[in-house]
């Protein structure tokens, strides 16, 4: 071996050792950062005996970054509906602070059975109707609160659309940057640490699957099929809903032009943020609409008047509670959307426009034809011990209000 031979041979050993131990700096370097790949780097013997750096790559289990994406699209999924649940929990409050719907109902029953207990004092009166009108107020805000919920959620998935789109973009360009870069060059392994890092953002808001084609080139499905990215990111639309009244059906999730939230779509999505909000929006916040008017069905049944006249020949109508449909009552055994923010005391029994809290104990509320005590008598309390058992009686609701 000659001398010139033996430097080179040293010369190169120096150059793998230095690219090796860059290799080792950057994998320290990068330890404490979730989003960075150790690197591995491959010797080999050059021409002529010396050595050179093969190749330089990244120790990633496929199999457990897919699970990753999983993992973090399903908690996404579950963070916003447990948000929204939270938020909801709200509506229906401790029954200890008096708030709740269940809460107001028992303050309804007590004063009923203290002005029972004393028919004759109209003081009880007023206070039972007091607290028949709290109920229908806290019935008409909870039914509110509940259509906020799903505003928000619906300006929710505005935003996480807005974030799909962008997270997108930047995913086409860094998928082109590798797809074009020599398959030896080590800065690719940088782009696939951004482009991993870019998938695990997009996961957090939607449900994806991925597959891996020729350069290394990326294509990106929802979790239901749909392709979000194949060569250039495809659109993600939806078009906000601002008002929210009970029945309101918001928007659908269109990508590249095919429904994926909404009772309508053919292609649904299953995890991620939006679909986590979707679900928040259009089942689980109308299913406690759902709640919240079946209760006030049933307090307007109960407190519903019938025809005192000997045959009765005219139907049930509202009592002490009533809504826009009345004097009629609501169908029966049927939610009936929206009913609890239209709940409401009937003018003739309430103080505060002119009626009689007394009307309460004689009935009458709907007219004449429906007066209890025909006798006009003080201690008359049957009416009022009928309505109290009524609160108290098994009661049938519409099974689609869950």
């Amino acid at each position: 071996m000659s001398l010139s031979v033996g430097y080179n041979i040293a010369k190169s050993a120096l150059t793998t050792v230095s690219a090796q131990t860059e290799v080792v700096s950057r994998n320290i370097a990068g330890a404490e950062d979730p989003g960075y790949v150790r690197r591995s780097a491959y010797p080999v013997t050059a021409p002529g005996g010396g050595s050179r750096l093969f190749t330089v790559t990244r120790d990633q289990n496929l199999l457990l970054f897919a699970s990753l994406l999983n993992t973090s699209s399903s908690q996404g999924s579950r963070g916003a509906i447990s948000d929204g649940l939270d938020a909801l929990e709200r509506i229906y409050d401790d029954p200890a602070f008096g708030q709740s719907p269940g809460a107001l109902v028992t303050d309804l029953e007590n004063a009923l059975q203290l002005y029972a207990d004393a028919p004759h004092d109209a003081a009880l009166a007023a206070t039972a109707v007091a607290r028949a009108t709290a109920l229908a107020d806290g019935l008409n805000a909870a039914s509110g609160s509940v259509q906020q919920v799903r505003a928000e959620a619906d300006a929710a998935m505005a935003s996480s659309v807005d974030r799909i789109n962008r997270l997108l973009g930047q995913f086409e360009e860094v998928n082109t940057a590798i797809t074009t870069m020599r398959a030896e060059d080590p800065a690719r392994n940088d782009l696939f640490d951004a482009r991993d890092n870019l998938l695990t953002q997009l996961s957090e808001e939607i449900g994806i699957r991925t597959a891996v084609r020729g350069d290394d080139d990326m294509v990106i499905y929802t979790d239901s099929g749909v392709t979000l990215f194949e060569k250039i990111a495809r659109p993600v639309d939806f078009e906000p809903t601002l008002i929210y009244q009970p029945g309101t059906i918001g928007g659908a999730v269109l990508v590249d032009g095919v429904a994926v939230t909404g009772s309508n779509a053919p292609m649904p999505l299953r995890e991620g943020r939006l679909a986590g909000l979707a679900r928040l929006r259009d089942d689980l916040a109308p299913q406690v609409q759902g709640h919240l008017d079946e209760v006030a069905r049933g307090l307007i049944e109960i407190f519903a008047e019938a025809d005192q006249s000997i045959p009765a020949t005219l139907p049930e109508a509202t009592g002490l509670f009533t809504y826009s449909g009345g004097p009629g009552l609501p169908p029966a055994g049927t939610v009936l959307t929206g009913l609890a923010g239209d709940i409401s005391i009937n003018a003739a029994v309430d103080p505060g426009q002119g009626g009689d809290p007394l009307r309460l104990r004689d009935g009458g509320i709907a007219g004449a034809a429906y007066l209890y005590n025909q006798s006009g008598a003080a201690g008359y309390s049957a009416r009022l011990r009928e309505l109290t058992d009524g609160l108290n009686s098994t009661q049938g609701f519409d099974p689609a209000a869950g």
